[in-house]
């Protein structure tokens, strides 16, 4: 049975974890993967045909815990503690909630010193009792006939037995109510050395792109003794042709470097002889940013970007955080069928391919098929996705008419290695 404390406004945890409103999706799924012996059985609720319409929830089934996270910025919003029986929980490091301390209204009453009137639901026979940021909830037994009263106190409640009733839910949350909470900006507690990105935008000069710009939030603590000045937003650009220093420079070390042992794509390229040496190109994986970056084997500069929307359902699902791009396309009328239609396209994270295919390709344009696998799995169990060529771009559409990502490449450089 998890021991844990409850901040209000802030964070559920122990000495050796804490689930901090405001901490991303991937942050949390890390904690879970570290306490495995003591969290276990964890599901992952999403909405697969429209991902963005129903919040995206961790929900500890062995410990009575959701952990309900905004669908578009993937930032925990409320945790919501559904089963009291199976957690102890204190306040100041004093048990409120345990097997031999029961949650009753009298024992909410005396450690939290409820201060506000308690609103009560007819309809679902309810007692809520609001703190800033902490809700708890109060079943009325169904034989407890009343009309609603003036209640000045939670000490005030008119129930025959007030020790009878006991908390059936509790909420965290950042704000007045849960109703209107919102996930907080990441706290400072959760950087720990990483850059995270608040949204990329393109770079580029008469329609031809030149590369990324990024606006991204740094933990400057070590820079100020300031509370206020421990986030930090800077922007940066890379583009193509930039070197790996340049990159570094600019970003930061990646969170990981992988070469690609495989170059399938290469045979078609026109450059490709049978006895040139066989060097690999590489990726530079910024995971919290949500970006990949491509250099070439030989000159070591940027020739590709993969930018990941993170969507639940997909094959990299939670290996990168959400790219929140925009990509700005010039008024040039990609689809010749699509003759009364000129204006700029701008795309996002969150544009649907059913709103674009119309623009971008032609009605007999048949997209590649992307079926991923890995060594130890031979078959994807999120099924195929479909990629389609624009210009210099691709875009990787999963089923539900999401995009799963966006590569962008040099259009300079005459290539084939656009899948990889």
């Amino acid at each position: 049975m998890l021991d844990v404390e409850v901040v209000p406004g802030r964070s559920l945890g122990s000495e050796q974890w804490e689930f901090v409103l405001g901490m991303t999706f991937t942050q949390a799924v890390n904690i879970l993967r570290r306490q495995y012996r003591i969290i276990k059985d964890v599901q992952v609720i999403y909405c697969e045909s429209v991902p963005l319409t129903l919040d995206l929830v961790l929900n500890l089934t062995q410990d009575g815990i959701k952990l309900i996270f905004d669908s578009f910025n993937q930032r925990l919003k409320i945790i919501e503690i559904y089963d009291l029986h199976k957690i102890k929980l204190k306040y100041c490091g004093k048990h409120f909630n345990s097997p031999l301390v029961l949650p009753t209204i009298e024992q909410i009453d005396g450690s939290f010193g409820a201060t506000k009137p308690a609103v009560y639901d007819a309809a679902q026979q309810l007692f809520t009792i609001n703190f800033r940021g902490l809700s708890f909830l109060f079943p009325i037994p169904a034989d407890a006939k009343f009309e609603q009263p003036s209640v000045h106190g939670l000490g005030s409640i008119p129930l025959p037995s007030k020790t009878s009733v006991q908390v059936s839910r509790i909420y965290i949350y950042g704000g007045s109510n849960p109703q209107e909470s919102k996930a907080p900006p990441i706290p400072s507690s959760c950087f720990c050395g990483n850059v995270f990105c608040e949204y990329t935008e393109t770079l580029e000069q008469d329609g031809v792109p030149l590369g990324l710009k990024f606006h991204l939030l740094v933990d400057a603590s070590g820079q100020s003794r300031s509370p206020d000045a421990k986030r930090q937003a800077v922007v940066r650009t890379v583009t193509f042709g930039d070197s790996c220093q340049d990159v570094m420079s600019s970003l930061g070390a990646p969170n990981k470097i992988f070469f690609k042992s495989e170059d399938k794509m290469r045979i078609h390229s026109r450059s490709f002889h049978k006895d040139q040496p066989r060097t690999s190109d590489y990726f530079y994986n910024y995971f919290t940013i949500g970006v990949d970056i491509l250099f070439d084997a030989s000159t070591h500069c940027v020739k590709k970007f993969i930018l990941h929307a993170n969507f639940p359902g997909h094959y990299n699902f939670n290996i990168y955080h959400r790219c929140n791009f925009e990509i700005l396309l010039p008024n040039t009328r990609f689809n010749r069928e699509d003759e009364h239609n000129e204006s700029p396209l701008s795309i996002t994270t969150f544009t649907k391919w059913d709103t674009l295919n119309h623009r971008l390709i032609r009605s007999t344009q048949k997209p590649v098929v992307l079926n991923r696998a890995s060594a130890m799995n031979t078959t994807n169990p999120f099924g195929s996705t479909f990629c389609y060529g624009v210009l210099n771009l691709i875009f990787e559409v999963m089923p539900n008419n999401h995009l799963a990502s966006v590569t962008m490449y040099d259009p300079t450089v005459a290539s084939m290695e656009t899948l990889d």
